[in-house]
């Protein structure tokens, strides 16, 4: 029998923690979590400040009583002060400042990431907040419903971002959105698709202000009032700060070799340099298989994975990783967007000599009523024609397309493996000149 300890309660530690407990059970396991709440679905923030689903209750889907009644020992709103490699012992204190020790044969560091945090004057106004944890969401949720909250300044156009600006909008508050970039989303998609999701932003109300660098923040009382850019200033009630997130690294970065933007470096059994200490989520490194290299892509469907890899490893099965394509999508306004491994701008830094073939159409033959049209770009290694990446966009649910193109990157399927796919036609879901298949025809 092991005694283990789990630092960090969310999908990745919940995921190694079910593992352990439902597959090696034998084992003792203490959890830490510094939070009130544990298995909190961020992605889901949007979704209820915009009132497109009634509550959060269902954005918990388990809590410490679940993990238990497994025979788990749960410290929750407990943070860790410090880790002994040496001596494998783990010093905590509770809100109550109590501390408590553990000694550990394993440890598993599933510390998450920190929202960055730019140095801008006013950072510390009431009314200007990041946009992570259920209380950040409970926060701003409070404000929204302000009547006197009636202009709302978003800071960075990432997916976070663009979906806190849409709920935003949807409460009826006038919203603006900045973002250094000159486009939304630009760090999984090409300007072709951007550049849509931006029409559509603007559709929809929300004035966007990319290429544009916030440099203050202004208040009147000790509450926000003003957004200061490089390019003027504008009126802002509430501040949504959702500039992006680093790997938290606090623990143990002295000793755990790091990745060049601070992550944990693991292999692919979640492995980090120091024996019996393994790091999961998004505090960790990822292989990706489109780059066929250690990278960091910080995503809840790649935590839970390395979370139940890390599980099995540390339970006594070996396993790795079968590596990730960064697979993810977007749903704006009812324009839905996904992508998968590298965008152009990516695979051309990392290196490839890169191609890309696109195409456009209606998703059904023109004589169906319901239909909308979609884009389709796969990107390629010009030397080998391995496919790199895809990203499609559409009005209608194209989403599940994607996994064929993340598995095709996981096999180092080429560009001309596809261009005779047996895909199938029906009139109620797609053409019989596929925009898959036309595509991958078109490629050079």
């Amino acid at each position: 029998m092991s005694k283990i300890v789990l630092i960090g309660a969310n999908h990745a530690g919940i995921a190694a923690a079910n593992t352990l407990l439902d597959s090696y059970p034998e084992n003792e396991l203490v959890i830490f979590d510094r939070n009130t709440n544990l298995s909190y679905l961020g992605c889901g923030t949007a979704l209820w400040v915009g009132r497109q689903i009634n509550s959060y209750e269902h954005l918990f889907y388990t809590n410490k009583e679940a993990f238990e009644d497994k025979s788990a020992k749960v410290h929750m709103e407990t943070s860790v002060e410090s880790i002994d490699f040496d001596q494998k012992k783990v010093v905590a204190k509770t809100k109550d400042g109590v501390e408590i020790v553990e000694h550990y044969d394993k440890l598993i560091l599933a510390t998450g990431s920190v929202p960055i945090a730019p140095n801008i004057i006013g950072s510390d106004l009431e009314n200007v907040q990041f946009v992570k944890l259920f209380q950040d969401g409970q926060k701003a949720d409070q404000a929204l419903a302000d009547p006197n909250v009636k202009e709302v300044a978003v800071i960075g156009a990432g997916y976070i971002g663009v979906e806190i600006a849409e709920a935003a909008k949807r409460r009826g508050k006038n919203v603006r959105l900045f973002d250094a970039a000159d486009t939304c989303l630009n760090t999984y998609y090409d300007s072709w698709f951007t550049k849509d999701m931006d029409k559509v932003l603007e559709n929809n109300g929300i004035h966007n202000h990319f290429g544009e660098l916030v440099q203050e923040y202004k208040g009147v009382d000790g509450k926000v009032t003003t957004v200061v850019t490089d390019k003027g200033e504008y009126a802002a009630d509430l501040v949504l700060m959702a500039i992006g997130f680093a790997p938290n690294n606090t623990l143990g970065k002295d000793k755990i070799e790091t990745f060049t933007n601070g992550a944990y470096k693991v292999n692919l059994k979640q492995e980090t340099n120091l024996p019996d200490v393994y790091a999961v989520g998004d505090c960790a490194t990822i292989y990706s298989n489109a780059l066929e290299d250690t990278t960091y892509i910080a995503l809840a469907t790649n935590a839970v994975r390395s979370g139940i890899v890390a599980g099995h490893n540390v339970g006594g099965t070996p396993l790795e990783s079968i590596g990730v394509q960064g697979s993810n999508g977007i749903s704006i306004f009812g324009y839905n967007m996904v992508s998968t491994g590298l965008n152009i701008a990516a695979a051309e830094k990392a290196g490839f000599e890169v191609k890309y073939t696109e195409f456009e159409d209606l998703q059904k033959p023109g004589f169906m009523k319901d239909n909308g049209n979609v884009k389709i770009r796969i990107i390629y290694d010009a030397k080998n024609r391995r496919v790199l990446g895809a990203q499609m966009a559409s009005t209608e649910d194209i989403s599940m397309g994607i996994h064929m193109f993340s598995l095709a990157i996981e096999e180092k399927v080429t560009i001309d493996k596809l261009k005779l796919l047996d895909i199938f036609f029906l009139p109620h879901f797609n053409q019989p000149y596929n925009y898959i298949t036309m595509a991958a025809l078109s490629a050079e």
